[in-house]
C-alpha cells in the first residue's frame, strides 16, 4: 500500500518539561463560505478507503487496534484555504511580534495546565473551535459506508485493550459529534512530536458522559514520498511503534488524506522533518455513553 510504510526506528529521546502555565483559547471569528465543504471543487477526486491491518504488518501485537487512512477528503486547494483559515481565526493578542499566527506548541498535563516541552514536542500550532468545519469534514467522511457502519456505533469490547481483557462486558459507545477543537500543526525542518498515545478528552453535559476515542488525523500537505519531487516536504510521517520503537509502521502525508485511529494502545509519533513544511490539522470522535445498555 502506498500509504503505509513499514521501517526500523532509532532509541527514544527523553523528554523534559518546562514549567507549567495555564492556557484557555479564544480565536476571531471567521467567516466561513457557505459552499466550503459543502461542494466539490474542481480539484476534487473520489475519497478512497484503506484499514489498516496490523495482523498482517510488522507490528501484529496491534491486531484489533482500529486504524484506517481515508485519501481524497479534501481536495488541494481546500487543504490551502482550510491553512488560511485557520491563521486568520488568531486574535492579534496572540501573535508573535512579527505578527506570525503560529505559536510553539505546548504539551497538556491536566488540569487545564500546559507545558513546553520541546524535546519532546517541538512544531507550531494554532488553536480553533470551529464547529462547523469539523460537521462539514465529517459529512465527507461518512459518505465512506465503513466509516459509518464502525464509527457511528461501537463497543468497547471491539477494540484492542477493551474491557474484555480484564473480564468486564465492554460499554457501547454512540457517535456525539467531532471535537470542535482543531489543532492545526506546523513543522519545520528538524521538528517532531516524540513516541505517545493520545488520550480521551471527556466533558459532562446533562448528565451525560461524554468521551473521545478515536482521533482525527487531517494532512494538508504532500510529502516527497507520496507525491514525488513535486513536494518540498520530505519525512514527517505518522509512525505506529513497537514498544521497544524498533520496528514502525508509516502513513506518510498527502493533502487531504485523513488518518483514523483509537487513541487506546496505539503507540505513535511524528517523524522528524527532514525538509520542507509538515501541515496538519488534528481533532477527536466524540461518543455518548449509552448507560441504558
Amino acid at each position: 500500500m502506498s500509504s503505509i510504510r513499514a521501517a526500523g526506528r532509532t532509541a527514544r529521546r527523553e523528554r523534559g518539561h518546562g514549567d507549567p502555565v495555564q492556557t484557555s483559547y479564544s480565536s476571531a471569528h471567521v467567516e466561513i463560505p457557505a459552499d466550503y465543504l459543502t461542494t466539490e471543487p474542481q480539484d476534487a477526486k473520489p475519497i478512497t478507503y484503506q484499514p489498516i491491518d496490523f495482523k498482517d504488518s510488522v507490528l501484529p501485537e496491534y491486531d484489533g487496534g482500529y486504524a484506517v487512512v481515508l485519501d481524497n477528503v479534501l481536495s488541494p486547494t481546500e487543504c490551502a484555504k482550510l491553512i488560511k483559515l485557520a491563521e486568520s481565526s488568531v486574535l492579534d493578542k496572540d501573535k508573535g511580534e512579527d505578527g506570525n499566527p503560529w505559536r510553539p506548541a505546548l504539551v497538556n498535563v491536566g488540569m487545564g495546565h500546559e507545558v513546553l516541552a520541546a524535546d519532546y514536542r517541538n512544531s507550531d500550532r494554532i488553536i480553533w473551535d470551529q464547529q462547523d468545519i469539523v460537521d462539514r469534514l465529517w459529512a465527507r467522511m461518512e459518505t465512506v459506508p465503513e466509516i459509518k457502519q464502525r464509527l457511528v456505533r461501537f463497543n468497547e469490547d471491539d477494540l484492542l485493550g477493551g474491557r474484555k481483557q480484564n473480564g468486564k462486558p465492554g460499554m457501547n459507545w454512540d457517535f456525539y459529534r467531532i471535537n470542535k477543537r482543531m489543532r492545526f500543526l506546523k513543522y519545520g525542518g528538524g521538528q517532531f512530536f516524540r513516541p505517545h498515545c493520545d488520550g480521551p478528552y471527556e466533558e459532562y453535559p446533562d448528565d451525560k458522559v461524554i468521551r473521545t476515542h478515536f482521533t482525527v488525523h487531517l494532512y494538508l500537505n504532500d510529502s516527497k514520498a507520496e507525491a514525488g519531487g513535486e513536494a518540498d516536504l520530505e519525512g514527517g510521517a505518522t509512525s505506529f511503534l513497537s514498544s521497544d520503537e524498533k520496528r514502525k509502521l508509516d502513513v506518510d502525508p498527502k493533502a487531504g488524506r485523513v488518518l483514523i485511529f483509537q487513541h487506546r494502545r496505539l503507540y505513535h509519533s511524528g517523524d522528524d522533518v527532514k525538509s520542507g513544511t509538515k501541515y496538519t490539522v488534528r481533532t477527536d470522535i466524540m461518543y455518548e455513553l449509552k448507560r441504558d445498555e
